[in-house]
């Protein structure tokens, strides 16, 4: 099996590392209410999206 020469620096191992980093979601405010939701979905306080009525919701 092979064995590394040499220890990986911190800095060659944080380099390769680069592309694992979180990204944060995208929020955006319903056109409707002004909850903040995920963009492209029903908002789920008032059931709408694209500014027409989606889903009823109850109270």
């Amino acid at each position: 099996m092979a064995v590394p020469f040499r220890k990986t620096s911190k800095a060659a191992k944080n380099k390769r590392r680069s592309h694992l980093a979180l990204t944060t979601t995208a929020i955006v405010s319903c056109t409707n209410c002004g909850a903040m939701i995920k963009p492209h979905r029903v908002c789920k306080e008032c059931g709408y999206y694209k500014n027409k009525e989606a889903k009823k919701i109850e109270d």
